[in-house]
């Protein structure tokens, strides 16, 4: 019995890999037609999901609550939150393609020219990256913002999307789908992997025998991690978002609890979303009880050190697992430190280069924050929630990378080119 139950589970495999393979082969064949594709058909095809988006909101809709209705009990309410359309998460998504379609596309572009003494004239031009590999979890809206930018940045995509809302993936791929037909562009520039068994994802990371050119993943730390273990291409990685808050003397109040607030309870669930408040002794006794209780207000649980729970009687003691924990949840580690260098040096220790903000009037500790800080995103009193490439005008973006190769930050159009060089001459040869 168990033997033929092997031999069963052997040939599904086998029949996914082969699957695997042949969207692998016809992502790479749509990539050689995008690549040369003019500006023009590629905002028809957006403009047309759109279009096809808002004409399906009935069907997202029960579509997401058929997802949502199988989701687990355990499930937390970051995660359902992030798997959740609604009537005006939807008209964001499409709003948000709309937005793609008024960014210069970046295929073609000249990034730098200049001319050698011997006459070659040389051009730096951004290319396409050719196909995309994006693994996702619980996010729908990401099936719609990474295919849209792909597609306008020239590429083909593979989209391989969370299991607990492949439903709702399904019907916004469809609309893609739908805008790649009508504007005369292959449907296999957008393609969405249609089994939830993990085995496509290893192939993916296999890299469908040359046909994948660089893996996105979106998720948490489990799947994040074994991306980077396991993928065979090269990989823009997003670890975790372990965000951190620090108020520096002198900083407004007033400012800082609003930025504080906004910054841990606007959604919890992101990937910007400030984990770890940091309080600089020097104001620690006009600001901490403020904020905390600001915190509190908001439906906020706090563990903090001995300082912070000295300041409100509600703050629970913080353990050193706090200070490395992406809660994505209404749960915030608080620590006073004593001074900016204290503060660069807790961040260094235990953040994950995502996303730190410095809330201060003064604009000298702000800039040493900002220089001793090696983040993606620094911010200098606003919100870490802007960590988000709508928000940085890049219309919207594919996944914030946390590495320092080739993209950093949001991944938007210019992040998914690379670039060749045109050198051209006239008769010239080398002596």
């Amino acid at each position: 019995m168990n033997a033929r139950i092997d031999e069963q589970a052997s040939g599904e495999a086998a029949d996914i890999e082969r699957m695997m393979l042949d969207i692998g082969t016809r992502a790479r064949q749509a990539a050689a037609v995008l690549a040369t594709a003019r500006r023009e058909p590629k905002d028809l095809a957006l403009m047309g999901a759109a279009r096809a988006i808002r004409s399906s909101v009935a069907d997202l809709m029960a579509a997401n609550a058929a997802d949502l209705a199988e989701m687990s009990d355990t499930a937390s309410d970051a995660f359902v939150d992030r798997a959740t359309l609604d009537e005006s998460r939807i008209e964001a998504m499409a709003a948000g393609l709309e937005a793609i379609i008024e960014l210069d596309d970046p295929v073609g572009g000249i990034i730098a020219r200049w001319e050698q003494p011997n006459g070659l004239q040389i051009e730096r031009v951004r290319t396409p990256l050719g196909v995309i590999g994006v693994i996702f979890e619980s996010r729908p809206n990401v099936t719609a913002d990474a295919g849209a930018l792909c597609l306008k940045a020239g590429n083909a995509t593979i989209l391989r999307g969370g299991s607990d809302t492949h439903r709702t993936s399904s019907v916004i791929h469809r609309c893609l789908v739908g805008g790649l037909e009508d504007a005369g562009l292959p449907a296999d520039a957008i393609q969405l992997v249609p089994t939830r068994d993990r085995t496509a994802v290893g192939a993916m990371l296999r890299g469908l025998e040359g046909a994948i050119d660089v893996i996105v993943p979106r998720g948490g730390k489990s799947l994040v991690g074994r991306v980077q273990d396991e993928a065979r291409v090269p990989v823009f990685a997003h670890l975790e978002g372990l965000c951190h808050v620090y108020v520096h003397a002198p900083c407004d109040l007033d400012m800082a609890r609003e930025i504080v607030v906004n910054s841990k309870m606007r959604r919890t669930g992101i990937c910007g979303a400030a984990e770890t408040l940091l309080v600089d002794r020097a104001l620690a006794g006009s600001h901490l009880k403020p904020l905390i209780e600001a915190l509190i207000a908001a439906g906020c649980q706090i563990h903090g050190d001995e300082d912070a729970q000295a300041a409100a009687f509600a703050v629970e003691p913080a353990v050193e697992a706090d200070w490395t924990t992406e809660y994505l949840d209404r749960i915030i580690a608080v620590k006073v430190v004593d001074g900016l260098d204290a503060a660069i040096d807790h961040i260094r220790t235990y953040g994950s280069s995502h996303t730190e903000a410095i809330l201060t009037d003064d604009r000298r500790a702000a800039k040493a924050f900002m220089d001793g800080v090696d983040s993606a995103i620094v911010l200098h009193n606003a919100s870490t929630q802007f960590a988000d490439g709508g928000e940085f005008g890049m219309g919207a973006e594919i996944g914030i990378a946390t590495g320092k190769m080739h993209a950093r930050g949001p991944v938007g159009l210019e992040q998914l080119t690379s670039f060749k060089y045109c050198v051209h001459g006239n008769g010239q040869i080398r002596p």
